[in-house]
């Protein structure tokens, strides 16, 4: 029988084995919340981005520099994307799903594809409009809201469930914090705690400012301005100035009040603010650290933070504004520019290649060059070639006398021997001309061979040849010859042999030829002539 002694022992040690068992279950309870807790701080792979807005917007190149894709693809319809999110601190890694829907209105119904009722709470909207039209900028935020209303409309959603959405963005809105100050803030809130027990242990948030989520779709929206790059064009060709920038600016600042979202103004040109709308949109999707504040001082690279802006921060455009005033229509000021006809632009002339041109030149001098027509060919009655313009028959050339209105070579020079004389002349000539200088040539030649007293006719004499007209001899002896010339010619004994020798010749080369009627040949001779 167990003694109370060994009773309590029992006991003691039943005690210290159940001690054991609950600090074993403990370290297993503390690994296993350790182990759900480092799994729900993973990036969740389930988060996307819906892309809209106009067609030319540049949505496909923003999502292409989002992703580091330098070469974008455009699609239609509602395309799908992803971009590569890393998380250096936790080292993890997800993607982030980005569907673009078309620009064109009609496309709209596909958005019941992207955001869904499973899908909504893990949406971020972006809304995209150009710096290239800021005419119509204002307008298509309107339009693409109205669109983005009418879809959430649709979704099988209860009342409470888009109160709980709406509330937790107003709660989200009101949460923010400017980098930088949030120990001041965290004091701020601290002392203003409720006291009693329902409340005590929550921190008291502020009213929402008159004018700010006046239309909570219970959303993430972030509003991009693309192709801010254009500024410069709008001041050199439509006359922008500083205050109608402000002026733009004013209104999308409004809007974005209205539905609680942000504005970035960003440039994929000239790479301004990409990398800012990168971070920005981990930073709402994930919680990753964001430490930039609002930027405002450059007119191209705006960045208005959800949460930062409200009317008074506004109002300080008001002051630039000389020209027009803060509450005036839109469209009234930035009106859409009249269409210009664009100039007629001059026809690209295209050089030629060299070779070719020097080709072509050839084959046409070619074709232009006549071909050369011998004496022979002339005299057999072939086709001579034309007279060149300005070269008539009674033209003279330099060294040919015309007699008759035909040309004819000179004669040999009579001063030189007599045995010098060659027998037939060289008659080298083309086409007419140089058929009947060859037939007259001969004629001369066979006169030259006659008797030494006989006298060429007085047309045909050369400078320097002298002659006499009488029977008597002009100096010296009877007979005798001049010097420096052959026998002297007696024109007066045989004029009427000469003149039917021309009839003759005449009639003879006007028969074959008949290149030009037959020119009568004077045979008046005047006696009483000097020597020449």
């Amino acid at each position: 029988m167990a003694t109370a002694s060994d009773r309590s022992r029992t006991a003691a040690q039943m005690k210290d084995e159940k001690k054991d068992g609950n600090e074993k279950e403990n370290i297993w309870a503390s690994v296993l919340s350790e182990v759900q807790l480092k799994g729900t701080n993973k990036l969740s792979p389930n988060q996307q981005v819906v892309v809209i807005g106009d067609r030319e917007s540049g949505k496909t190149t923003l999502v292409a520099k989002l992703q580091g894709n330098v070469d974008p693809k455009k699609g239609s319809g509602l395309e799908y994307a992803y971009i590569d999110v890393r998380d250096e601190y936790r080292d993890d890694h997800t993607h982030l799903a980005v569907w673009l829907l078309d620009g064109d209105a009609s496309h709209s119904h596909l958005l019941r594809y992207a955001l869904t009722e499973e899908t909504y709470s893990s949406t971020l909207m972006m809304l995209t409009v150009s710096m290239t039209t800021p005419w119509a900028m204002l307008d298509q935020l309107h339009e693409w809201a109205s669109l983005l209303q009418d879809h959430i409309d649709k979704l099988p959603f209860s009342a409470e469930a888009i109160r709980e959405y709406q509330h937790k963005y107003v709660r989200r809105w009101q949460e923010y914090v400017e980098p930088g100050d949030e120990l001041e803030t965290a004091q701020l809130r601290r002392t203003s705690r409720h006291v009693d027990g329902e409340e005590e242990g929550m921190d008291h948030l502020l009213p929402l400012p008159e004018g700010v989520l006046t239309r909570n779709l219970g959303l993430d929206i972030v509003v991009v301005v693309t192709k801010t790059d254009y500024m410069a064009t709008l001041e050199k060709d439509l006359d922008y100035k500083e205050e109608h920038f402000d002026f733009i600016q004013e209104h999308l600042r409004k809007f974005c009040l209205q539905y609680g979202a942000a504005l970035f103004y960003t440039s994929v040109k000239e790479d301004k603010n990409c990398d800012l709308l990168y971070k920005y949109l981990v930073h709402r999707i994930y919680g990753l650290v964001f430490p930039t504040p609002a930027l405002v001082v450059e007119k191209d690279a705006v960045f208005i933070p959800a949460g930062w802006d409200n009317d008074k921060k506004i109002g300080i455009l008001y002051e630039n504004l000389q020209s027009m005033k803060p509450d005036d229509d839109y469209s009234d000021i930035i009106n859409r520019p009249t269409t210009r006809k664009p100039a007629p632009r001059e026809a690209e002339l295209h050089a030629e290649d060299e070779q070719n041109f020097l080709s072509r030149l050839l084959q046409q001098l070619q074709q232009q060059q006549p071909a050369p027509v011998g004496i022979s060919g002339a005299v057999n009655g072939s086709t001579a070639s034309p007279v060149p313009a300005g070269t008539g028959v009674n033209s003279p050339s330099a060294g040919t006398p015309i007699r008759g209105g035909i040309q004819v070579q000179k004669p040999v020079d009579r001063r030189s021997s007599s045995s010098a004389v060659p027998n037939q002349m060289d008659p080298i000539k083309t086409g007419i001309s140089g058929t009947s200088e060859g037939v007259l040539a001969n004629f001369f030649n066979s006169l030259l061979k006659k008797s030494s007293s006989t006298t060429p006719p007085a047309g045909m004499l050369q400078s320097g040849d002298r002659v006499s007209v009488s029977n008597a001899p002009a100096s010296g002896n009877e007979g005798s010859p001049v010097p420096g010339s052959p026998d002297k010619l007696n024109l007066v004994n045989r004029p009427g042999e000469v003149a039917a020798e021309l009839d003759r010749l005449a009639q003879s080369a006007s028969s074959r030829l008949n290149p030009i009627p037959p020119v009568p040949v004077s045979t008046n001779v005047d006696n009483s002539s000097s020597d020449c």
